[in-house]
C-alpha cells in the first residue's frame, strides 16, 4: 500500500512538472518578436552566441558555424528573439535566412521559368516508378539510428542548389557519338552512289531506313502487304506501311541487295536487322566487332566496324567563358542542312500565278465579309472579369512581344470593356509558344451556334476514283474574320500590359468553327462535292487526271483572290499523288489511315477497369472502317461493359485488345 502511495505521489509531481513545462512554453511563444536585447555592460561577450549573428547573415550559416554544445550561460529570453529575426535582404526588400530565391524557380535556380515549367521536373517524372532499395512503402527511406547535424543538412542542401544550378550541357552529333561506342557495329555501304552508315542489329526483326535519306534522295517507294507493328527498347511502338524494295548496298565492289522499311529515325541511315543478315549468313564478332557474310560467288567478306575519332570534351557555358578569359581561341559555327530543298511558289505549276495569295504575313485587318463573327449572350448575362494569370519572366517577354505584333497588325486594340478573360500560353512542339485566352467563363453564357460542321466519313466518299490532290492551308483563318463591332468588347481580354480586345475572331470561343465553315461553305457552295473539300481552314483538291487537276487547282486560287483570302504556302501542298487529310492518308488507292495518328491506340497499356475498356473502344471504333469483323475482334472487351458481368480481364480479352 506504501509502495502505491509514493508511486501515486511521484506520478503527480511528474504531471506537475510538464503541466509547468507547458505553460513556460507558452508564454515564451507569446513573448512579442523584437530585436535582441543589448548586452549589459559587465557581462561576457560569449553569453548569447547568436547574437554575433549580423543583419546580413543567415541563421543558417550561423548554425554552420556552431555546430556543437550550447553554452550553459545562454539565455533563453535572447535565444528565443534572435532565431525569428530575419535579415533584410538587399536583393528584394524582404527579410529572409539563406540566399535569396526571388524571381527564380524553386527547383532549379534559373530565372526564366517557375516550379510548374521547370524541365527537370519533367525529367524526374520519367524515373517516378522507380523505387529505390530500403524505401518503406510510402516510397521513404527509414531514418537512421541517432540524429543528423545542422552541418550536414546545410551541406546537402547545398549540394542539391548547386547541383541545381548547374548549367546544361549541349551533346555532339549523335550518330558520331553512337557510332564511336563500342557496343555498337556499324558500317559505311554506298546507297544510289551516295555513302551511308549502317548499324548491324542483330537485334532487329528486319531492316530499315531513314524517312528523310528517302524523301531527300527520291528512292521509290511501295506499300508494305501487311502493316508492321515496331517498337522499339523504350517500349514506344509505330505503325510501318512502307517499304523500299531491292535497295542496291554497295560495300568494297560487292552488291548486296536489301528490303528496307521507312522508319523515322536519326542516329543512322539505315539499320540492317535479322532478315538481311540471315539472308547472307552473316557472322557478327562482337567482340572484336567484325562482320562476315557472303557474296553473291559465295565468297566470304569480312569487314570491320567503322571506327571513328573521339569527339572533343563537351563543356559547359561557364567552362567556356573561363577559357575564353584566359585567352583560349574560340570558333563560332553554323551548321546547315544542304539535302533539304526548300519550297518556293515560282516552282509549282499553277501556283506561280498567284503569288499574291501566298504572303509571308497577313497584310492587316480583314475587309468587311458577308459573315461576321458575333456573341449571343444568354439573357441576364452580366458582364465577366478575371484576373490575369501569373506567368514566368520568359512567359512575359513573349506576351510583351506578341501584344506589340498584334498591335501592329492591327488585330487587338486598348479595350475599356467590362469583360476581360485571362491570357496563357500553351507550348508548340517546336518549343514555340502560342498566346491562348482562357474563354471558357464566356463560353458558358454564349448561345450555341447550331450551324453542322460536316461528317468525317462523309466527305471522304467524295473522294473516290480521284488521283491528283493539292491541299491548301489557310495562313490564320480565324484572323481573316471579323468581330461584329458591337461584339468587339465582349471577347476582351487582360494581361499585365493592359486590357485589350480583338477586332478579329479569336481562337477559343465556342462558335468560331461554326462561324468559319459557314462562311467557307459560302465561298465554295459552287464547288463543293465537284472537286473540293472544305473542312474549317483545310481546303483539298481533287481530280481525275492531270489536266483536270490543273483546271481546278486554278479556280480554287482565284477565288481566294477574288475574296481576298490569304494561305499559307510552307503548310500547302500541290501535285500529290497521296495526301494527308484530317487523319488520314487518301491515294488513288483508297483511304487508309494514317499510321502517326494511331500511335496512341497502339501505346495503351491493357484496361484495369470498365471505364478503360470504354475508353479505348471509342478511340479504337473511330477507325472501326478500316478493321475487318471489328465488332467480332472487339467482342471479349464489349462483353465486360454489361452491367451484369464482373470484370475479369482475361486471356480472351487481352488477345482481343492486342
Amino acid at each position: 500500500m506504501v509502495v502505491l502511495v509514493d508511486r501515486a505521489c511521484k506520478a503527480e509531481e511528474l504531471l506537475k512538472e510538464k503541466r509547468k513545462v507547458e505553460a513556460e512554453t507558452r508564454n515564451w511563444k507569446k513573448r512579442p518578436m523584437t530585436k535582441a536585447p543589448s548586452q549589459q555592460p559587465g557581462k561576457s561577450r560569449n553569453m548569447n552566441p547568436r547574437s554575433h549573428v549580423s543583419a546580413g547573415q543567415s541563421y543558417r550559416n550561423f548554425k554552420k558555424q556552431n555546430v556543437g554544445p550550447k553554452s550553459q550561460n545562454t539565455s533563453t529570453a535572447s535565444v528565443g528573439n534572435s532565431r525569428f529575426v530575419k535579415p533584410e535582404c538587399q536583393r528584394c526588400g524582404r527579410n529572409h535566412f539563406g540566399p535569396c530565391r526571388a524571381n527564380e524557380c524553386f527547383r532549379c535556380g534559373y530565372p526564366d521559368h517557375f516550379i510548374r515549367d521547370c524541365p527537370e521536373r519533367a525529367e524526374k517524372g520519367k524515373f517516378q516508378n522507380v523505387k529505390a532499395s530500403g524505401a518503406d512503402f510510402r516510397g521513404r527511406y527509414p531514418r537512421k539510428a541517432g540524429i543528423e547535424t545542422s552541418s550536414k543538412n546545410v551541406a546537402r542542401d547545398a549540394a542539391v542548389r548547386s547541383e541545381g544550378r548547374a548549367p546544361a550541357r549541349t551533346y555532339a552529333i549523335k550518330a558520331h557519338e553512337d557510332a564511336s561506342s563500342p557496343d555498337v557495329i556499324t558500317c559505311t555501304f554506298s546507297l544510289y552512289d551516295i555513302n551511308v552508315i549502317a548499324l548491324i542489329d542483330p537485334g532487329s526483326t528486319y531492316s530499315y531506313v531513314c524517312m528523310k535519306l528517302v524523301s531527300s534522295m527520291n528512292i521509290p517507294v511501295e506499300n508494305t502487304e501487311f502493316m508492321v507493328r515496331v517498337s522499339n527498347p523504350l517500349g514506344k511502338c509505330m505503325i510501318v506501311d512502307k517499304v523500299c524494295k531491292k535497295c542496291p548496298l554497295m560495300i568494297w565492289g560487292h552488291y548486296f541487295s536489301a528490303d528496307l522499311m521507312l522508319l523515322p529515325f536519326d542516329e543512322f541511315d539505315v539499320i540492317l536487322g535479322m532478315d538481311w543478315l540471315t539472308l547472307h549468313d552473316a557472322i557478327v564478332n562482337c567482340k572484336e566487332k567484325v562482320i562476315e557474310f557472303k557474296c553473291e560467288n559465295c565468297e566470304t567478306l569480312r569487314v570491320e566496324s567503322d571506327k571513328s575519332e573521339a569527339l572533343s570534351s563537351v563543356i559547359s557555358s561557364m567552362s567556356a567563358q573561363r577559357y575564353l578569359r584566359k585567352g583560349y581561341e574560340a570558333y563560332l559555327t553554323y551548321v546547315i542542312n544542304t539535302k533539304e530543298v526548300e519550297k518556293k511558289v515560282e516552282s509549282v505549276p499553277v501556283v506561280c500565278e498567284f503569288e499574291d495569295v501566298f504572303p509571308e504575313e497577313l497584310p492587316g485587318l480583314p475587309p468587311v465579309r458577308e459573315v461576321e463573327f458575333g456573341i449571343d449572350l444568354m439573357p441576364g448575362t452580366a458582364p465577366i472579369s478575371i484576373a490575369p494569370y501569373r506567368m514566368a519572366p520568359i512567359e512575359l517577354k513573349e506576351l510583351k512581344s506578341q501584344l506589340q505584333e498584334l498591335t501592329d497588325k492591327g488585330f487587338v486594340r486598348l479595350s475599356f470593356s467590362p469583360w476581360g478573360a485571362p491570357v496563357l500560353f500553351v507550348k508548340k512542339k517546336d518549343g514555340s509558344m502560342i498566346l491562348c485566352v482562357d474563354y471558357r467563363q464566356l463560353n458558358k453564357v454564349t448561345i450555341k451556334n447550331k450551324y453542322p460542321l460536316p461528317r468525317i466519313d462523309d466527305l471522304f466518299d467524295q473522294l473516290k476514283g480521284a488521283t491528283w490532290f493539292s491541299k491548301i492551308d489557310l495562313r490564320s483563318g480565324y484572323y481573316q474574320l471579323r468581330v461584329k463591332e458591337s461584339d468587339v468588347p465582349k471577347p476582351a481580354f487582360r494581361t499585365r500590359y493592359g486590357h485589350y480586345e480583338f477586332l478579329v475572331m479569336p481562337f477559343g470561343l465556342t462558335n468560331a468553327p461554326a462561324v468559319f465553315m459557314d462562311l467557307m461553305n459560302r465561298i465554295f457552295q459552287p464547288y463543293l462535292d465537284r472537286f473540293i473539300v472544305v473542312f474549317i481552314d483545310d481546303i483539298l483538291i481533287y481530280s481525275r487526271d492531270e489536266t483536270e487537276h490543273a483546271e481546278h487547282l486554278r479556280i480554287v486560287l482565284q477565288t481566294l483572290r477574288d475574296k481576298q483570302f490569304y494561305a499559307k504556302f510552307s503548310k500547302s501542298e500541290f501535285w500529290l499523288r497521296e495526301v494527308r487529310f484530317l487523319g488520314h492518308i487518301v491515294s488513288g488507292d483508297g483511304i487508309r489511315v494514317d499510321p502517326s495518328k494511331i500511335s496512341t491506340i497502339i501505346d495503351w497499356k491493357p484496361p484495369k477497369n470498365v471505364t478503360e475498356v470504354r475508353s479505348f473502344l471509342g478511340l479504337a471504333g473511330y477507325y472501326r472502317r478500316f478493321v475487318n469483323g471489328f465488332s467480332i475482334l472487339a467482342a471479349p472487351m464489349t462483353r465486360l461493359l454489361r452491367k451484369d458481368v464482373k470484370f475479369e480481364w482475361m486471356e480472351e480479352c487481352q488477345q482481343s485488345f492486342e
